[in-house]
């Protein structure tokens, strides 16, 4: 499947905006794998597709989720979460897409996770940091994102975190795991620095 394909099946699922939204997640993800390494075919289909449940029912998202092997606990969470697990099931049932990569980065663009490959640090990034994004400190993780890819993820999380405190909202654990992974490559880098 080609990138015009797989739009031409997202959009009827997305509003005007967040079809926008994607188009520029596809363009900052294809410009990080320019800058970073990785597959560019990969990028454009995970981009394309990483909000393709967002606006599914959440009585529909909920159905998914206990009918399918996701963790049940995503149910503890707000339903905001649900669409990038369910969204993974999805672009295999209905298109075919099988490639594991391509559907960790769609499952885990909302919340991160540990060990995440490069694809799905990709699509995390390019989803916050995608150019219609305005909001404290993005223009730094962008800049930052440039040169070093875990660095870039690291500040974001460690925007996302207090920002979520600060509403009184519950964070899911893969955030925290997601924080601890990109905390301990910079803890590395560091050392390694040292050590040159």
């Amino acid at each position: 499947m080609d990138l015009n394909e797989a739009l031409t099946y997202v959009e009827p699922h997305l509003k005007k905006a967040r079809f926008d939204h994607t188009i520029r997640v596809v363009e900052t993800a294809v410009q990080l794998t320019g800058l970073h390494g990785g597959n560019q075919k990969k990028a454009e289909l995970a981009g394309a597709f990483h909000d393709y449940a967002k606006y599914r029912p959440t009585e529909e998202l909920k159905r998914w989720i206990l009918k399918e092997n996701l963790p049940k606990d995503l149910l503890s969470f707000h339903y905001e979460l649900w669409h990038g697990p369910v969204g993974s099931i999805l672009v295999e049932r209905e298109y075919g897409i099988t490639d594991a990569e391509i559907k960790f980065a769609i499952r885990y663009h909302t919340t991160g996770r540990d060990n995440m490959s490069q694809l799905e640090k990709m699509i995390f990034l390019a989803d916050y940091i995608e150019p219609g994004r305005n909001f404290p400190g993005v223009d730094k993780v962008r800049e930052v994102a440039q040169t070093n890819l875990n660095e870039a993820c690291l500040m974001a999380l460690q925007n996302t975190i207090p920002f979520l405190m600060s509403k009184n909202q519950r964070i899911y654990p893969d955030t925290f795991y997601a924080y601890n992974f990109f905390m301990k490559l910079h803890d590395h880098e560091q050392e390694e620095r040292g050590n040159g």
